[in-house]
Protein backbone atom coordinates (compact mmCIF):
# COMPACT_ATOMS: atom_id res chain seq x y z
CA UNK A 1 0.00 0.00 0.00
CA UNK A 2 2.86 2.39 0.88
CA UNK A 3 4.58 1.58 -2.43
CA UNK A 4 1.36 2.39 -4.30
CA UNK A 5 1.08 5.78 -2.60
CA UNK A 6 4.68 6.60 -3.43
CA UNK A 7 4.03 5.67 -7.05
CA UNK A 8 0.96 7.91 -7.25
CA UNK A 9 2.83 10.81 -5.63
CA UNK A 10 5.70 10.40 -8.08
CA UNK A 11 3.28 10.23 -11.02
CA UNK A 12 1.56 13.47 -9.92
CA UNK A 13 4.97 15.15 -9.69
CA UNK A 14 5.86 13.80 -13.10
CA UNK A 15 2.62 15.14 -14.58
CA UNK A 16 3.00 18.54 -12.91
CA UNK A 17 6.57 18.87 -14.18
CA UNK A 18 5.42 17.95 -17.69
CA UNK A 19 2.74 20.69 -17.63
CA UNK A 20 5.28 23.25 -16.43
CA UNK A 21 7.72 22.18 -19.15
CA UNK A 22 4.99 22.59 -21.77
CA UNK A 23 4.01 26.05 -20.46
CA UNK A 24 7.63 27.16 -20.36
CA UNK A 25 8.27 25.85 -23.87
CA UNK A 26 5.24 27.81 -25.12
CA UNK A 27 6.56 30.95 -23.40
CA UNK A 28 9.93 30.61 -25.11
CA UNK A 29 8.31 29.93 -28.51
CA UNK A 30 6.12 33.05 -28.18
CA UNK A 31 8.84 35.35 -26.89
CA UNK A 32 8.56 37.51 -30.05
CA UNK A 33 4.79 37.21 -30.45
CA UNK A 34 3.22 40.66 -30.14
CA UNK A 35 0.67 40.85 -27.34
CA UNK A 36 1.70 37.52 -25.77
CA UNK A 37 1.98 37.56 -21.98
CA UNK A 38 4.13 35.08 -20.05
CA UNK A 39 2.13 32.17 -18.63
CA UNK A 40 2.64 30.51 -15.27
CA UNK A 41 1.43 27.07 -14.16
CA UNK A 42 0.06 27.23 -10.60
CA UNK A 43 0.77 24.15 -8.47
CA UNK A 44 -0.84 23.02 -5.19
CA UNK A 45 -0.41 20.10 -2.84
CA UNK A 46 -2.89 17.19 -2.77
CA UNK A 47 -3.78 16.23 0.80
CA UNK A 48 -5.73 13.18 2.03
CA UNK A 49 -6.54 12.74 5.72
CA UNK A 50 -3.98 15.39 6.60
CA UNK A 51 -1.23 13.69 4.66
CA UNK A 52 0.31 15.01 1.41
CA UNK A 53 -0.44 12.55 -1.38
CA UNK A 54 0.96 14.45 -4.39
CA UNK A 55 0.75 17.69 -6.34
CA UNK A 56 -1.65 19.12 -8.87
CA UNK A 57 -1.46 21.95 -11.45
CA UNK A 58 -4.56 23.99 -10.67
CA UNK A 59 -4.33 26.36 -13.62
CA UNK A 60 -2.28 28.29 -16.16
CA UNK A 61 -2.51 32.07 -15.84
CA UNK A 62 -0.92 35.33 -16.89
CA UNK A 63 -0.51 38.39 -14.75
CA UNK A 64 -1.46 41.57 -16.62
CA UNK A 65 -1.40 44.88 -14.74
CA UNK A 66 -4.82 46.36 -15.50
CA UNK A 67 -3.73 49.90 -14.54
CA UNK A 68 -0.74 49.65 -16.87
CA UNK A 69 -2.98 48.20 -19.59
CA UNK A 70 -5.37 51.14 -19.27
CA UNK A 71 -2.49 53.60 -19.57
CA UNK A 72 -1.21 51.74 -22.61
CA UNK A 73 -4.64 51.86 -24.28
CA UNK A 74 -4.80 55.62 -23.70
CA UNK A 75 -1.34 56.00 -25.23
CA UNK A 76 -2.40 53.80 -28.14
CA UNK A 77 -5.35 56.11 -28.82
CA UNK A 78 -3.12 59.18 -28.75
CA UNK A 79 -0.58 57.52 -31.02
CA UNK A 80 -3.33 56.61 -33.51
CA UNK A 81 -4.48 60.23 -33.54
CA UNK A 82 -1.03 61.75 -33.97
CA UNK A 83 0.04 59.27 -36.66
CA UNK A 84 -3.05 60.09 -38.71
CA UNK A 85 -2.71 63.83 -38.19
CA UNK A 86 0.98 63.78 -39.14
CA UNK A 87 0.25 61.77 -42.29
CA UNK A 88 -2.42 64.16 -43.55
CA UNK A 89 -0.50 67.26 -42.45
CA UNK A 90 2.55 66.10 -44.41
CA UNK A 91 0.37 65.52 -47.47
CA UNK A 92 -1.11 69.01 -47.09
CA UNK A 93 2.33 70.58 -46.82
CA UNK A 94 3.46 68.67 -49.89
CA UNK A 95 0.52 70.16 -51.82
CA UNK A 96 1.32 73.70 -50.72
CA UNK A 97 5.05 73.54 -51.39
CA UNK A 98 7.47 75.58 -49.33
CA UNK A 99 9.01 79.02 -49.05
CA UNK A 100 12.59 77.74 -48.93
CA UNK A 101 15.07 77.76 -51.78
CA UNK A 102 14.51 74.11 -52.69
CA UNK A 103 12.84 72.90 -55.88
CA UNK A 104 9.23 72.93 -54.65
CA UNK A 105 9.43 76.60 -53.62
CA UNK A 106 9.02 77.55 -57.26
CA UNK A 107 5.76 75.65 -57.50
CA UNK A 108 4.03 77.17 -54.46
CA UNK A 109 1.07 79.50 -54.81
CA UNK A 110 3.21 82.26 -53.31
CA UNK A 111 5.68 81.82 -56.19
CA UNK A 112 2.79 81.92 -58.69
CA UNK A 113 1.55 85.25 -57.33
CA UNK A 114 5.10 86.63 -57.38
CA UNK A 115 5.44 85.52 -61.02
CA UNK A 116 2.24 87.41 -61.84
CA UNK A 117 3.71 90.52 -60.21
CA UNK A 118 6.82 90.17 -62.39
CA UNK A 119 4.69 89.76 -65.52
CA UNK A 120 2.71 92.90 -64.57
CA UNK A 121 5.94 94.86 -64.13
CA UNK A 122 7.16 93.77 -67.55
CA UNK A 123 3.82 94.76 -69.07
CA UNK A 124 3.93 98.19 -67.43
CA UNK A 125 7.24 98.83 -69.20
CA UNK A 126 5.50 98.62 -72.60
CA UNK A 127 1.72 98.08 -72.50
CA UNK A 128 1.60 97.99 -76.31
CA UNK A 129 3.85 94.90 -76.38
CA UNK A 130 1.56 92.02 -77.42
CA UNK A 131 4.04 89.46 -76.11
CA UNK A 132 4.13 91.10 -72.67
CA UNK A 133 0.33 91.13 -72.59
CA UNK A 134 0.21 87.44 -73.54
CA UNK A 135 2.80 86.61 -70.87
CA UNK A 136 0.76 88.45 -68.25
CA UNK A 137 -2.40 86.54 -69.20
CA UNK A 138 -0.47 83.25 -69.15
CA UNK A 139 0.94 84.06 -65.68
CA UNK A 140 -2.58 84.85 -64.46
CA UNK A 141 -3.84 81.60 -65.96
CA UNK A 142 -1.04 79.60 -64.30
CA UNK A 143 -1.82 81.20 -60.94
CA UNK A 144 -5.59 80.64 -61.17
CA UNK A 145 -5.07 77.07 -62.40
CA UNK A 146 -2.87 76.39 -59.40
CA UNK A 147 -5.44 77.85 -57.01
CA UNK A 148 -8.16 75.67 -58.51
CA UNK A 149 -5.87 72.66 -58.30
CA UNK A 150 -5.04 73.37 -54.65
CA UNK A 151 -8.70 73.76 -53.83
CA UNK A 152 -9.53 70.48 -55.55
CA UNK A 153 -6.63 68.74 -53.79
CA UNK A 154 -7.74 70.00 -50.38
CA UNK A 155 -11.22 68.65 -51.05
CA UNK A 156 -9.69 65.40 -52.28
CA UNK A 157 -7.83 65.08 -48.97
CA UNK A 158 -11.13 65.67 -47.17
CA UNK A 159 -12.63 62.91 -49.29
CA UNK A 160 -9.74 60.60 -48.36
CA UNK A 161 -10.29 61.37 -44.69
CA UNK A 162 -14.00 60.65 -45.06
CA UNK A 163 -13.27 57.32 -46.77
CA UNK A 164 -10.68 56.46 -44.09
CA UNK A 165 -13.30 57.10 -41.43
CA UNK A 166 -15.55 54.54 -43.08
CA UNK A 167 -12.71 51.99 -43.32
CA UNK A 168 -11.66 52.55 -39.70
CA UNK A 169 -15.25 52.21 -38.49
CA UNK A 170 -15.48 48.84 -40.27
CA UNK A 171 -12.18 47.63 -38.77
CA UNK A 172 -13.25 48.80 -35.32
CA UNK A 173 -16.57 46.98 -35.55
CA UNK A 174 -14.72 43.79 -36.48
CA UNK A 175 -12.52 44.20 -33.40
CA UNK A 176 -15.57 44.80 -31.19
CA UNK A 177 -17.13 41.56 -32.40
CA UNK A 178 -13.83 39.78 -31.72
CA UNK A 179 -13.89 41.05 -28.13
CA UNK A 180 -17.49 39.91 -27.75
CA UNK A 181 -16.73 36.43 -29.14
CA UNK A 182 -13.69 36.11 -26.88
CA UNK A 183 -15.79 37.19 -23.89
CA UNK A 184 -18.05 34.19 -24.50
CA UNK A 185 -15.08 31.84 -24.85
CA UNK A 186 -13.31 33.20 -21.74
CA UNK A 187 -16.39 32.97 -19.53
CA UNK A 188 -17.00 29.40 -20.74
CA UNK A 189 -13.36 28.36 -20.17
CA UNK A 190 -13.35 29.73 -16.64
CA UNK A 191 -16.63 27.99 -15.89
CA UNK A 192 -15.01 24.68 -16.94
CA UNK A 193 -11.98 25.43 -14.79
CA UNK A 194 -9.74 25.80 -17.83
CA UNK A 195 -7.10 28.45 -18.48
CA UNK A 196 -8.31 31.53 -20.39
CA UNK A 197 -4.93 33.30 -20.45
CA UNK A 198 -4.28 32.91 -24.18
CA UNK A 199 -7.82 34.01 -24.97
CA UNK A 200 -7.31 37.10 -22.80
CA UNK A 201 -4.15 37.96 -24.77
CA UNK A 202 -6.15 37.85 -27.99
CA UNK A 203 -8.85 40.01 -26.43
CA UNK A 204 -6.31 42.59 -25.30
CA UNK A 205 -4.94 42.69 -28.86
CA UNK A 206 -8.46 43.38 -30.18
CA UNK A 207 -8.89 46.04 -27.49
CA UNK A 208 -5.70 47.73 -28.73
CA UNK A 209 -7.20 47.86 -32.23
CA UNK A 210 -10.30 49.59 -30.87
CA UNK A 211 -8.18 51.96 -28.76
CA UNK A 212 -6.16 52.92 -31.81
CA UNK A 213 -9.38 54.10 -33.46
CA UNK A 214 -11.01 56.01 -30.59
CA UNK A 215 -10.68 56.70 -26.88
CA UNK A 216 -12.00 53.81 -24.77
CA UNK A 217 -12.38 52.62 -21.19
CA UNK A 218 -12.84 49.02 -20.06
CA UNK A 219 -13.66 46.87 -17.03
CA UNK A 220 -13.38 43.10 -16.45
CA UNK A 221 -16.01 41.27 -14.38
CA UNK A 222 -15.38 38.33 -12.01
CA UNK A 223 -16.65 36.03 -14.76
CA UNK A 224 -13.85 37.26 -17.03
CA UNK A 225 -16.16 39.21 -19.38
CA UNK A 226 -14.82 42.59 -20.55
CA UNK A 227 -17.05 45.65 -20.95
CA UNK A 228 -15.79 48.36 -23.32
CA UNK A 229 -17.11 51.92 -23.63
CA UNK A 230 -16.06 55.18 -25.24
CA UNK A 231 -14.50 57.85 -23.05
CA UNK A 232 -17.80 59.67 -23.49
CA UNK A 233 -19.67 56.80 -21.81
CA UNK A 234 -21.33 55.07 -24.80
CA UNK A 235 -21.16 51.27 -24.46
CA UNK A 236 -19.32 49.46 -27.24
CA UNK A 237 -19.26 45.93 -25.82
CA UNK A 238 -21.56 44.89 -23.00
CA UNK A 239 -24.23 42.23 -23.21
CA UNK A 240 -23.60 42.48 -26.95
CA UNK A 241 -21.88 44.71 -29.49
CA UNK A 242 -22.99 48.30 -30.14
CA UNK A 243 -21.53 48.96 -33.57
CA UNK A 244 -20.27 52.28 -34.90
CA UNK A 245 -22.21 53.59 -37.89
CA UNK A 246 -21.00 55.95 -40.60
CA UNK A 247 -21.84 56.72 -44.23
CA UNK A 248 -19.07 58.15 -46.39
CA UNK A 249 -19.90 60.97 -48.81
CA UNK A 250 -20.20 60.03 -52.48
CA UNK A 251 -18.18 63.12 -53.47
CA UNK A 252 -16.49 65.90 -51.53
CA UNK A 253 -16.72 69.64 -52.14
CA UNK A 254 -16.48 72.62 -49.83
CA UNK A 255 -20.29 72.52 -49.54
CA UNK A 256 -20.62 68.80 -48.79
CA UNK A 257 -22.46 67.99 -45.55
CA UNK A 258 -20.60 65.06 -44.01
CA UNK A 259 -22.04 62.26 -41.90
CA UNK A 260 -21.44 61.87 -38.16
CA UNK A 261 -20.15 58.72 -36.49
CA UNK A 262 -22.99 57.26 -34.43
CA UNK A 263 -23.70 54.48 -31.94
CA UNK A 264 -27.29 53.32 -31.73
CA UNK A 265 -28.29 56.35 -33.78
CA UNK A 266 -26.60 58.89 -31.51
CA UNK A 267 -23.60 60.94 -32.69
CA UNK A 268 -20.42 60.36 -30.70
CA UNK A 269 -17.21 62.22 -30.10
CA UNK A 270 -14.36 59.72 -30.73
CA UNK A 271 -12.30 61.60 -28.14
CA UNK A 272 -8.95 60.43 -29.48
CA UNK A 273 -7.54 57.85 -31.85
CA UNK A 274 -7.53 57.66 -35.62
CA UNK A 275 -11.22 58.53 -35.94
CA UNK A 276 -10.90 61.73 -33.92
CA UNK A 277 -7.93 62.83 -36.03
CA UNK A 278 -9.73 62.06 -39.28
CA UNK A 279 -12.85 63.97 -38.23
CA UNK A 280 -10.74 66.96 -37.17
CA UNK A 281 -8.80 66.90 -40.40
CA UNK A 282 -11.95 66.61 -42.52
CA UNK A 283 -14.06 69.17 -40.65
CA UNK A 284 -11.54 71.68 -39.26
CA UNK A 285 -7.93 71.53 -40.47
CA UNK A 286 -8.55 71.18 -44.20
CA UNK A 287 -11.58 73.51 -44.36
CA UNK A 288 -9.44 76.14 -42.63
CA UNK A 289 -6.90 75.86 -45.45
CA UNK A 290 -9.73 76.10 -47.97
CA UNK A 291 -10.99 79.27 -46.26
CA UNK A 292 -7.55 80.89 -46.58
CA UNK A 293 -7.29 79.89 -50.25
CA UNK A 294 -10.75 81.35 -50.87
CA UNK A 295 -9.72 84.59 -49.15
CA UNK A 296 -6.66 84.83 -51.41
CA UNK A 297 -8.72 84.09 -54.52
CA UNK A 298 -11.38 86.64 -53.60
CA UNK A 299 -8.72 89.28 -52.97
CA UNK A 300 -7.09 88.58 -56.34
CA UNK A 301 -10.43 88.75 -58.15
CA UNK A 302 -11.48 91.99 -56.45
CA UNK A 303 -8.08 93.67 -56.74
CA UNK A 304 -7.28 92.88 -60.37
CA UNK A 305 -10.82 93.34 -61.68
CA UNK A 306 -11.07 96.71 -59.96
CA UNK A 307 -8.04 97.82 -61.97
CA UNK A 308 -9.06 96.39 -65.35
CA UNK A 309 -12.55 97.87 -64.84
CA UNK A 310 -10.93 101.33 -65.18
CA UNK A 311 -9.54 100.49 -68.61
CA UNK A 312 -10.67 99.32 -72.01
CA UNK A 313 -9.23 97.07 -74.66
CA UNK A 314 -7.36 98.69 -77.56
CA UNK A 315 -9.01 98.88 -80.03
CA UNK A 316 -12.34 99.21 -78.26
CA UNK A 317 -14.28 95.90 -78.39
CA UNK A 318 -17.40 95.60 -80.53
CA UNK A 319 -19.30 94.52 -77.41
CA UNK A 320 -18.96 94.37 -73.64
CA UNK A 321 -20.55 91.48 -71.75
CA UNK A 322 -20.51 91.52 -67.98
CA UNK A 323 -19.80 88.60 -65.67
CA UNK A 324 -22.15 89.63 -62.86
CA UNK A 325 -25.61 88.02 -62.86
CA UNK A 326 -28.41 90.60 -62.85
CA UNK A 327 -32.12 90.93 -63.56
CA UNK A 328 -34.05 93.82 -65.12
CA UNK A 329 -35.92 94.38 -61.85
CA UNK A 330 -32.76 94.70 -59.75
CA UNK A 331 -32.42 98.18 -58.18
CA UNK A 332 -29.62 100.18 -59.75
CA UNK A 333 -28.75 102.52 -56.90
CA UNK A 334 -26.64 104.65 -59.21
CA UNK A 335 -25.23 108.15 -59.12
CA UNK A 336 -22.80 110.23 -61.16
CA UNK A 337 -22.30 110.33 -64.91
CA UNK A 338 -21.74 107.32 -67.13
CA UNK A 339 -19.77 108.37 -70.22
CA UNK A 340 -20.19 106.11 -73.27
CA UNK A 341 -18.07 106.41 -76.39
CA UNK A 342 -18.48 104.73 -79.74
CA UNK A 343 -15.03 104.57 -81.35
CA UNK A 344 -13.54 103.43 -84.63
CA UNK A 345 -10.67 100.98 -84.97
CA UNK A 346 -8.11 103.79 -84.48
CA UNK A 347 -9.69 104.99 -81.24
CA UNK A 348 -11.29 108.05 -82.82
CA UNK A 349 -14.68 109.23 -81.60
CA UNK A 350 -17.70 108.25 -83.66
CA UNK A 351 -20.13 109.43 -81.02
CA UNK A 352 -20.43 109.94 -77.25
CA UNK A 353 -23.23 110.18 -74.74
CA UNK A 354 -23.54 110.81 -71.00
CA UNK A 355 -26.14 109.27 -68.67
CA UNK A 356 -27.03 110.55 -65.19
CA UNK A 357 -27.45 107.25 -63.33
CA UNK A 358 -29.49 108.86 -60.58
CA UNK A 359 -32.33 109.05 -63.11
CA UNK A 360 -32.69 105.24 -63.40
CA UNK A 361 -34.24 103.12 -60.67
CA UNK A 362 -33.53 99.62 -62.00
CA UNK A 363 -31.12 97.76 -64.23
CA UNK A 364 -33.93 97.49 -66.77
CA UNK A 365 -34.27 101.27 -66.82
CA UNK A 366 -30.55 101.56 -67.61
CA UNK A 367 -30.90 99.02 -70.44
CA UNK A 368 -33.72 101.09 -71.93
CA UNK A 369 -31.61 104.25 -71.70
CA UNK A 370 -28.65 102.56 -73.37
CA UNK A 371 -30.88 101.36 -76.20
CA UNK A 372 -31.89 104.97 -76.75
CA UNK A 373 -28.31 105.98 -77.60
CA UNK A 374 -27.45 106.05 -81.29
CA UNK A 375 -24.87 103.47 -82.33
CA UNK A 376 -25.42 101.30 -79.21
CA UNK A 377 -27.67 98.44 -78.16
CA UNK A 378 -28.06 96.80 -74.75
CA UNK A 379 -29.70 93.69 -73.34
CA UNK A 380 -29.57 91.15 -70.53
CA UNK A 381 -28.58 87.82 -72.06
CA UNK A 382 -29.89 84.35 -71.22
CA UNK A 383 -27.25 83.97 -68.49
CA UNK A 384 -28.32 87.18 -66.77
CA UNK A 385 -25.34 89.22 -67.95
CA UNK A 386 -25.64 92.83 -69.10
CA UNK A 387 -24.31 93.28 -72.65
CA UNK A 388 -23.61 96.56 -74.48
CA UNK A 389 -22.71 96.49 -78.17
CA UNK A 390 -21.80 98.95 -80.91
CA UNK A 391 -24.26 98.54 -83.76
CA UNK A 392 -22.14 99.78 -86.68
CA UNK A 393 -19.43 97.61 -88.20
CA UNK A 394 -15.80 98.46 -87.42
CA UNK A 395 -16.82 100.34 -84.27
CA UNK A 396 -16.41 99.55 -80.62
CA UNK A 397 -17.70 100.72 -77.26
CA UNK A 398 -15.83 102.10 -74.24
CA UNK A 399 -17.01 103.28 -70.81
CA UNK A 400 -15.84 106.24 -68.75
CA UNK A 401 -17.17 108.85 -66.38
CA UNK A 402 -17.50 108.90 -62.62
CA UNK A 403 -20.73 106.92 -62.24
CA UNK A 404 -21.06 104.39 -59.42
CA UNK A 405 -23.76 101.82 -58.61
CA UNK A 406 -24.80 99.65 -55.71
CA UNK A 407 -24.24 99.85 -51.99
CA UNK A 408 -20.47 99.52 -52.37
CA UNK A 409 -20.34 102.42 -54.89
CA UNK A 410 -18.54 100.38 -57.54
CA UNK A 411 -17.92 101.75 -61.01
CA UNK A 412 -20.34 100.59 -63.69
CA UNK A 413 -17.67 98.40 -65.31
CA UNK A 414 -16.75 96.83 -61.95
CA UNK A 415 -20.34 96.34 -60.81
CA UNK A 416 -21.46 94.55 -63.98
CA UNK A 417 -18.18 92.77 -64.62
CA UNK A 418 -17.11 94.51 -67.83
CA UNK A 419 -13.42 94.07 -68.70
CA UNK A 420 -12.87 91.58 -65.87
CA UNK A 421 -9.51 89.84 -65.87
CA UNK A 422 -10.67 87.09 -63.51
CA UNK A 423 -13.96 85.29 -62.99
CA UNK A 424 -15.24 83.20 -60.11
CA UNK A 425 -15.92 83.68 -56.42
CA UNK A 426 -13.23 81.61 -54.69
CA UNK A 427 -10.33 79.21 -55.11
CA UNK A 428 -12.53 76.45 -56.53
CA UNK A 429 -13.67 78.44 -59.59
CA UNK A 430 -11.24 81.35 -60.05
CA UNK A 431 -10.19 81.62 -63.70
CA UNK A 432 -8.97 84.02 -66.34
CA UNK A 433 -11.85 85.28 -68.51
CA UNK A 434 -12.12 82.82 -71.38
CA UNK A 435 -12.02 85.52 -74.07
CA UNK A 436 -8.61 86.68 -72.81
CA UNK A 437 -7.18 83.16 -73.03
CA UNK A 438 -8.21 83.15 -76.68
CA UNK A 439 -6.90 86.65 -77.35
CA UNK A 440 -4.74 88.54 -74.86
CA UNK A 441 -5.30 91.64 -76.99
CA UNK A 442 -8.65 91.97 -75.25
CA UNK A 443 -6.89 92.88 -72.00
CA UNK A 444 -8.26 96.23 -70.83
CA UNK A 445 -5.03 98.24 -70.76
CA UNK A 446 -6.19 101.39 -72.54
CA UNK A 447 -7.53 104.55 -70.87
CA UNK A 448 -10.51 106.39 -72.37
CA UNK A 449 -10.13 110.18 -72.61
CA UNK A 450 -13.54 111.42 -71.43
CA UNK A 451 -12.76 114.92 -72.66
CA UNK A 452 -12.52 113.79 -76.29
CA UNK A 453 -16.11 114.17 -77.45
CA UNK A 454 -15.74 115.69 -80.92
CA UNK A 455 -16.19 113.29 -83.81
CA UNK A 456 -12.79 112.24 -85.11
CA UNK A 457 -10.94 113.21 -81.94
CA UNK A 458 -8.67 110.51 -80.53
CA UNK A 459 -10.17 109.20 -77.29
CA UNK A 460 -8.27 105.91 -76.98
CA UNK A 461 -4.62 105.31 -77.82
CA UNK A 462 -2.35 102.31 -77.37
CA UNK A 463 0.71 102.59 -75.19
CA UNK A 464 -1.00 104.05 -72.11
CA UNK A 465 0.78 102.88 -68.98
CA UNK A 466 -1.97 103.94 -66.57
CA UNK A 467 -3.77 100.59 -66.23
CA UNK A 468 -0.66 98.41 -66.52
CA UNK A 469 1.10 100.42 -63.84
CA UNK A 470 -2.01 100.24 -61.68
CA UNK A 471 -1.95 96.42 -61.98
CA UNK A 472 1.64 96.34 -60.76
CA UNK A 473 0.87 98.67 -57.87
CA UNK A 474 -2.28 96.75 -56.90
CA UNK A 475 -0.45 93.42 -56.81
CA UNK A 476 2.29 94.85 -54.61
CA UNK A 477 0.13 97.03 -52.37
CA UNK A 478 -0.65 96.08 -48.79
CA UNK A 479 -4.32 95.40 -48.10
CA UNK A 480 -6.37 94.30 -45.12
CA UNK A 481 -7.32 90.63 -44.88
CA UNK A 482 -9.93 89.46 -42.41
CA UNK A 483 -9.25 86.35 -40.34
CA UNK A 484 -9.67 83.21 -42.47
CA UNK A 485 -9.10 79.64 -41.37
CA UNK A 486 -6.07 79.56 -39.07
CA UNK A 487 -4.76 82.89 -40.42
CA UNK A 488 -5.42 85.91 -38.25
CA UNK A 489 -6.47 89.26 -39.65
CA UNK A 490 -3.48 91.04 -41.17
CA UNK A 491 -2.29 93.71 -43.57
CA UNK A 492 -0.03 92.41 -46.32
CA UNK A 493 0.26 92.23 -50.07
CA UNK A 494 -1.17 89.38 -52.14
CA UNK A 495 2.12 87.49 -52.41
CA UNK A 496 2.62 87.90 -48.67
CA UNK A 497 -0.80 86.41 -47.95
CA UNK A 498 -0.10 83.51 -50.31
CA UNK A 499 3.18 82.96 -48.46
CA UNK A 500 1.29 82.95 -45.16
CA UNK A 501 -0.92 80.12 -46.45
CA UNK A 502 2.15 78.09 -47.41
CA UNK A 503 3.81 78.82 -44.05
CA UNK A 504 0.64 77.84 -42.22
CA UNK A 505 0.61 74.41 -43.90
CA UNK A 506 4.26 73.96 -42.89
CA UNK A 507 3.43 74.94 -39.30
CA UNK A 508 0.57 72.43 -39.18
CA UNK A 509 2.93 69.68 -40.36
CA UNK A 510 5.63 70.72 -37.89
CA UNK A 511 3.23 70.67 -34.93
CA UNK A 512 1.90 67.30 -36.04
CA UNK A 513 5.39 65.81 -36.29
CA UNK A 514 6.27 67.11 -32.82
CA UNK A 515 3.08 65.66 -31.33
CA UNK A 516 3.78 62.33 -33.06
CA UNK A 517 7.28 62.15 -31.60
CA UNK A 518 5.90 62.75 -28.11
CA UNK A 519 3.14 60.17 -28.54
CA UNK A 520 5.60 57.60 -29.90
CA UNK A 521 7.84 58.10 -26.87
CA UNK A 522 5.00 57.71 -24.38
CA UNK A 523 3.59 54.64 -26.10
CA UNK A 524 7.04 53.08 -26.46
CA UNK A 525 7.81 53.57 -22.77
CA UNK A 526 4.48 52.09 -21.70
CA UNK A 527 4.91 49.18 -24.09
CA UNK A 528 8.35 48.54 -22.61
CA UNK A 529 6.89 48.64 -19.11
CA UNK A 530 4.15 46.21 -20.15
CA UNK A 531 6.69 43.92 -21.79
CA UNK A 532 8.88 44.04 -18.70
CA UNK A 533 5.88 43.21 -16.53
CA UNK A 534 4.17 40.57 -18.64
CA UNK A 535 6.52 39.73 -21.50
CA UNK A 536 8.71 36.66 -21.84
CA UNK A 537 12.25 36.76 -20.44
CA UNK A 538 13.94 34.01 -22.42
CA UNK A 539 16.85 33.69 -19.97
CA UNK A 540 14.49 33.22 -17.02
CA UNK A 541 12.31 30.77 -18.92
CA UNK A 542 15.35 28.77 -20.01
CA UNK A 543 16.50 28.52 -16.38
CA UNK A 544 13.01 27.39 -15.34
CA UNK A 545 12.98 24.81 -18.11
CA UNK A 546 16.17 23.30 -16.73
CA UNK A 547 14.65 23.32 -13.21
CA UNK A 548 11.47 21.59 -14.39
CA UNK A 549 13.49 19.01 -16.31
CA UNK A 550 15.32 18.16 -13.10
CA UNK A 551 12.02 17.87 -11.23
CA UNK A 552 10.71 15.61 -13.99
CA UNK A 553 13.82 13.44 -13.78
CA UNK A 554 13.56 13.24 -9.98
CA UNK A 555 9.88 12.23 -10.15
CA UNK A 556 10.72 9.64 -12.78
CA UNK A 557 13.46 8.25 -10.53
CA UNK A 558 11.00 7.92 -7.64
CA UNK A 559 8.58 6.06 -9.91
CA UNK A 560 11.40 3.80 -11.06
CA UNK A 561 12.32 2.97 -7.45
CA UNK A 562 8.67 2.41 -6.58
CA UNK A 563 8.29 0.08 -9.55
CA UNK A 564 11.42 -1.86 -8.54
CA UNK A 565 10.13 -2.18 -4.97
CA UNK A 566 6.79 -3.36 -6.27
CA UNK A 567 8.49 -5.96 -8.49
CA UNK A 568 10.61 -7.18 -5.57
CA UNK A 569 7.51 -7.49 -3.43
CA UNK A 570 5.78 -9.55 -6.12
CA UNK A 571 8.80 -11.82 -6.37
CA UNK A 572 8.77 -12.38 -2.61
CA UNK A 573 5.09 -13.19 -2.61
CA UNK A 574 5.56 -15.62 -5.46
CA UNK A 575 8.43 -17.39 -3.65
CA UNK A 576 6.42 -17.72 -0.47
CA UNK A 577 3.66 -19.51 -2.31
Amino acid sequence: MVISVASRIAYSGLTAAQVKINVTAANIANADTEGYSVKTATQSSLVAEGVAVGVSVTGVSSKVDRILLRSLMTATSELGATETTADYADRLQSLMGSLSSDDDAGSSIAAAVTSLESAASALATDPSDATAAADFVLAADAMTTQLRSLSASVQSLRGDADADIAATVSETNDALHTIDDLNVAIVAARARGESSADLEDKRNAALATVAGALGVTFTVAETGAMTVATTGGQTLVGAGVHELSFLAAAAMTADTVTDAITIDGRPIDPGSGTLAALVTMRDETLPATQDALDALAAALIDTLNAVTATGTAVPAPASLTGTATVAATDPLGGSGTLHLAVLDADGAVVGTSDLDLAAYATVGDLVDALNGIGGLSASIDADGHLAIAATASDTGVALGGDAVVGSDAASVAAAFGFNDLLTGTGAADIAVRAALLEDAGGLALGSLDDSATTAGATALASGSQTVAQALTEALGASRDFSAAGRLSARSTDLAGYAAAIVADAAAVASRADTALTTAETVESNLSASMSSSTGVNVDEETARLSQYQNLYSAAASVMEVANEMFSTLLDMVSSAT
